[in-house]
């Protein structure tokens, strides 16, 4: 198990979709949501994605794929 830290910013168009809920249902990434902001036009969510390294590069990839900015925090924790 690994955990990231990264900085996810949300456009208004896709504020409203449940990415958090997904991360772990579809991909079996656990987040865990340190800072956020968001609101009906933008958001942002500091948080770290806790799992195996292929589900969390899986994650972020299909992150990025949906239109979601992802930024690594640099933090790697090796659990």
């Amino acid at each position: 198990m690994i955990g990231v830290r990264v900085r996810l910013t949300f456009p208004e168009n896709l504020v409203r979709e449940p990415y958090m809920a997904r991360l772990t249902s579809d991909h079996g990434v656990v987040p865990n949501i340190r800072k956020a902001d968001v609101d009906d036009h933008s958001g942002w969510i500091v948080c770290e994605l806790d799992g195996n390294g292929a589900a969390i590069d899986g994650a972020l990839a299909w992150l990025r794929a949906e239109g979601v900015q992802v930024d690594l925090l640099g933090d790697v924790v090796e659990s």
